[in-house]
């Protein structure tokens, strides 16, 4: 059973779709073949929102799935997606500094102050992922992270997101 299919179930993620790409590796498959499996879930799930990486993520995976995501969202006739938000990745997006595309500037907010506990708990699953403190994918400063973005809109904690487009 997968780390990411684990996580899923413990936040009540309905279906969870896994696709076999080479890790750190995504400049070496078609960008075509992407677009396509994104192309089909968004025919099978048929989201009106969809979540994605900033596209200034240092990550390479991370860059090619934002702009994948883009492509198989294309504002066509009958596409469902309305609205697509950037996300921040701690140790990711803040340490490209900027240098592909602009920085993360947040401008939709969601309180977690109740959901953080189930959030952590979900990441922890991720040993490999995590951190000692003070790296960015540290218990500590994730904690830090929903502080700050919770101290931006007046709650505890928060998620934060960039809007990139809302059809309306």
């Amino acid at each position: 059973k997968s780390v990411a299919k684990e996580a899923s179930k413990l936040l009540g993620v309905k279906d969870t779709f896994l696709f076999d790409y080479p890790d750190n590796r995504f400049d070496t498959v078609s960008l075509l073949d992407i677009v396509k499996d994104i192309e089909d879930v968004i025919e099978k799930v048929n989201p009106e929102i969809v979540f994605t990486h900033h596209a200034s993520d240092l990550n390479v995976d991370h860059r090619i799935i934002h702009q994948a995501v883009l492509t198989a969202t294309r504002p066509v006739e009958k596409m469902p997606v309305k609205e697509i938000y950037m996300f921040e990745v701690p140790s990711s997006t803040e340490w490209a500094f900027g240098q592909f595309e602009k920085t993360f500037t947040p401008t939709v907010f969601y309180d977690i102050s109740k959901t953080f506990d189930m959030k952590t708990k979900a990441v922890g699953l991720y040993e490999t992922e995590m951190r000692k403190f003070p790296h960015p994918r540290s218990k500590e400063a994730l904690f830090a992270i929903a502080q700050r973005w919770g101290s931006m809109i007046g709650v505890d904690k928060a998620e934060a997101f960039e809007l990139l487009r809302s059809v309306k």
